[in-house]
């Protein structure tokens, strides 16, 4: 990764068919092999939020991945935040 001035922070909310699916694990999966830092976590209303951060790129990339998979997605939304420079990837509960 280049400087923190290319870091972003997206936070993502996945609705659908995405718990009890192994989403979160594959999630965590997906962002180390990407290099992505930040968390998962399944949401009391059946969805699953993330905080990741990365490059634009980076996290384009990832955005697409979670409206792949694993599960049924119905969407996906974006916002984007200034990095709060997590150092790893986890599931939070």
């Amino acid at each position: 990764m280049k400087g923190n001035d290319d870091l972003l922070q997206y936070r993502i909310h996945v609705t659908g068919y995405v718990q009890g699916v192994g989403f979160r694990w594959r999630t965590v999966r997906e962002a180390a092999s990407r290099g992505i830092k930040g968390f998962v976590r399944n949401m009391p209303d059946g969805s699953v939020y993330i905080e990741a951060e990365g490059t634009r790129k980076q996290l384009r990339d990832f955005a697409e991945w979670c409206r792949k998979g694993p599960g049924h997605v119905d969407a996906v939304t974006v916002d984007v935040f200034p990095p709060v420079n997590y150092r790893d990837f986890s599931v939070k509960y």
